[in-house]
């Protein structure tokens, strides 16, 4: 079997088991790139081939990288050849990184550096309701009710629906935006050039805003619902609840922000205070 034939029939695995565009273009990658790598055809690929891809390209990449990696070759070649080459390598632990997050004054000079209402209201209603890059992108006007002042988001990450709050801040933004883009026959709440908007849109809007407002740290789109979550934790909100919101399936994933919060861990004092 060839390359492109192989790859058709993996791209057709991914659409038939509704793999999200993200995991079908990830895949689809990381076989090409594998194939590339090693100019064999998809059924000479052995356990050295993947041996001297992962030294020559990913020792020097996170865990995380190696562990997509390795899924991504062993989903298509189980499914498509019935083999997995990948059988004996050991998987390495995944690092547990705390995740980058703004301080509330940090998120007042990003909303102040924004330089466009449209791009206001987007990353505030993403760091409001804590909003993943592609919900943002993917919400359309009648995903919202706002009588009941709520939200839908659809078929989100593991394909789960879940609502969030409209908040009373951006409400008269939002009522305003549905209606225009009712009356211009638009689907999505906010769309761009070609109908739908980017990701890549919104990536370099906070980039430019956070390096524009003078922040020294890492932000993307994700920082604002790392964020979002730790402000709630430090606001005295139950971690269940923060889990809903979130869209967590467990509450071990969310836990994580119990180790970011700096303010609760400020408010901790010493016992040597209490002698």
């Amino acid at each position: 079997m060839k390359k492109e034939e192989f790859l058709k029939k993996l791209e057709v695995e991914l659409k038939i088991a509704k793999n999200s565009p993200y995991t079908l273009r990830n895949y689809l990658q990381i076989n090409s790139s594998l194939l590339n790598f090693s100019k064999k055809d998809p059924s000479s690929i052995n356990e050295e081939d993947i041996k001297l891809y992962l030294s020559e390209k990913l020792s020097d990449k996170a865990s995380s990288s190696t562990i997509l990696f390795l899924s991504a070759i062993r989903y298509a070649y189980t499914n498509i050849l019935e083999v997995d080459p990948t059988i004996k390598l050991k998987r390495p632990k995944r690092e547990k990184r705390l995740p980058t997050v703004l301080s509330k004054d940090e998120i007042r000079k990003l909303f102040d550096a924004l330089e466009s209402k449209k791009s206001k209201l987007m990353i505030s209603l993403m760091y409001a309701c804590g909003l993943r890059v592609s919900e943002l992108t993917s919400l359309k006007v009648n995903d919202f009710s706002f009588d009941e002042k709520i939200g839908h988001v659809r078929q989100a990450k593991g394909k789960k629906d879940r609502i969030f709050n409209i908040p009373n801040f951006l409400s008269k933004d939002l009522i305003k935006l549905a209606n225009i883009q009712k009356e211009n026959h638009q689907e999505y709440l906010f769309s761009g050039p070609n109908g739908k908007l980017s990701s890549r849109n919104l990536q370099k809007i906070v980039s430019r805003a956070s390096h524009k407002a003078g922040i020294q740290k890492d932000v993307h789109p994700h920082t604002l619902r790392h964020s979002f979550a730790t402000h709630l934790l430090e606001n005295g909100v139950d971690i269940r609840n923060i889990q809903v919101l979130l869209g967590h399936s467990s509450i071990s994933t969310t836990e994580l922000y119990a180790h970011v919060s700096k303010e609760q861990i400020k408010t901790i004092k010493s016992p040597i205070d209490e002698l």
